[in-house]
């Protein structure tokens, strides 16, 4: 991911994204990666800030997204390269394994401090991704943790140095793709995942 910016989500990433794990179709693992000093910053606020149909149909495709990574047969592997606040974090619940870049880049879910409400999926991502003792923070009061501080929360599991969190990140997919067996991966990943997928629509 790279726009220049945040890498917000805007229904042209999003639409890249897809567009991406089409043509992954057939992959053992997938590596989802944003630039250096910046995974998302969340949605595109230009877009969600003034409501209205257009911003729910926005949220309603980031959902979407998050479902399909969530859903992917096959492990997908976060190389969080810098920030990632709100839906940029969510993503990181939303993957296998998450290999983070080491600084003070900013990883959270800062929706209730900007008036965003969390809805379902996030809640039952963060319900079963985040260690239960820091879920209030992370949830209820907005708290953003640097890279270190996140793998005892549950946003990622391990922080490397900058220059090697992609390279790191592909290794661990190679790993993943080359000693899981696809069917059983797919198939107990969506039994342990149906609860949270299901939120999505309720």
């Amino acid at each position: 991911m790279d726009d220049g910016k945040a890498n917000a989500f805007n229904d042209a990433l999003i639409d890249g994204l897809h567009a991406a794990l089409d043509e992954s179709a057939g992959s053992k693992a997938v590596v989802l990666a944003g630039r250096p000093g910046v995974f998302s910053g969340g949605f595109d606020l230009g877009v969600v800030a003034h409501g209205g149909p257009r911003a729910e149909a926005l949220v309603r495709r980031g959902g979407e997204l998050l479902v399909r990574l969530y859903s992917s047969p096959v492990p997908v592997v976060a190389a969080c390269t810098g920030h990632a606040i709100a839906l940029g974090a969510v993503v990181l619940l939303a993957s296998d394994y998450r290999v983070a870049a080491e600084g003070e880049h900013g990883i959270g879910l800062n929706e209730v401090a900007i008036g965003m409400p969390l809805p379902a999926l996030l809640l039952a991502l963060a319900e079963q991704r985040l260690n239960a003792a820091r879920r209030t923070e992370a949830v209820l009061l907005a708290r953003i943790w640097t890279p270190a501080e996140s793998i005892d929360v549950g946003f990622v599991d391990e922080v490397v140095a900058r220059d090697a969190v992609v390279a790191r990140a592909v290794g661990h997919a190679k790993d993943l793709g080359g000693k899981l067996q696809p069917d059983a991966f797919a198939l107990t990943s969506s039994a342990l995942r149906q609860s949270a997928v299901e939120s999505f629509d309720r």
